[in-house]
């Protein structure tokens, strides 16, 4: 009975063309190890692979693996992304949320995930004397409950309606004058080499902005934002101290560990099996 030979033996081509295949048929980051264990080669070849298609425009080669061409690199309205990851995003906010005291003040950047945030500030009852600064109209409104136990500072700007947002001119104008004790920031990649990253530069900008008004820096990413890397950089990783994500596979939280950065996992990790599925852990 005849077989088709295996995929290490396939002509450079061809095996470049199944690479493809497999980065465009996935959600998110296909680790180097996964293509090596699809094609039955090494590691080495995949990387050599990467490098090759990467300069060919097509896949985008990151650390540990590649992602399909402009995976993620389109700037999604707020009201589209609120409804994805949902019970991630709860448990990032609970998470974050229980990481402040009473009497300090807190910065919270645009988002979906920093607006969960937002939400188990206003439900931890036991807050008082909390300020908290943010260049979001939608999350400003979303604290509005809390007060008078939070004083709730919006930062000015120029506003973006794509995420309800305020950004360059002025917005730096209030940030300046603020020494918050944390930040809480969200992006739409986390990656070792490139740290935490955006779509949007507009955005980026103001993100640093925010970041560099407080003390501490923490990352609030579900899964699907690891290992993606995008156009803005907000922060490198070394100026970052913690990450609170959910939904995200051991394997993608190990580099970020590795590299000294405190990982929150707030629903548990999860681990990828054999067959690709998410398996909580």
């Amino acid at each position: 009975m005849s077989s088709s030979p295996p995929d290490a033996a396939l002509p450079a081509p061809l095996r470049h063309d199944r690479i493809v295949s497999l980065v465009e048929g996935a959600s998110g980051l296909v680790r180097t190890a996964t293509l090596a264990a699809a094609l039955g080669t090494s590691e080495v070849t995949v990387r050599q692979d990467l490098t090759t298609l990467d300069q060919e425009a097509r896949i985008r080669r990151v650390r540990g693996g590649a992602v399909r061409l402009g995976a993620g690199s389109r700037e999604r309205p707020l009201e589209e992304t609120a409804v994805e990851h949902q019970t991630a995003k709860a448990a990032i906010g609970r998470a974050a949320a229980a990481l402040v005291r009473s009497g300090e003040c807190v910065v919270l950047d645009v988002g979906t995930t920093p607006a969960a945030v937002a939400a188990a500030l206003v439900a931890r009852e036991d807050l008082d004397d909390v300020t908290v600064v943010t260049n979001s109209l939608t999350t400003a409104l979303a604290l509005e409950p809390a007060i008078p136990r939070f004083t709730v500072i919006v930062t000015g700007g120029t506003l973006r309606p794509l995420q309800h947002s305020l950004v360059a001119p002025f917005a730096d104008a209030v940030l300046a004058r603020v020494a918050a004790d944390v930040v809480f920031l969200g992006g739409t990649g986390l990656d070792v080499e490139h740290g935490l990253t955006n779509v949007n530069l507009p955005e980026t900008e103001t993100k640093r902005r925010l970041a560099d008004a407080a003390g501490r820096t923490v990352v609030v990413a579900d899964g699907s934002k690891f290992g993606r890397a995008h156009i803005g950089i907000v922060r490198a990783l070394e100026d970052i101290d913690v990450v609170v994500t959910a939904g995200a596979a051991a394997d993608a939280v190990a580099p970020i560990r590795a590299a000294g950065v405190e990982v929150v996992v707030a629903d548990g990790e999860r681990h990828h099996d054999t067959a690709g599925r998410n398996d909580t852990a």
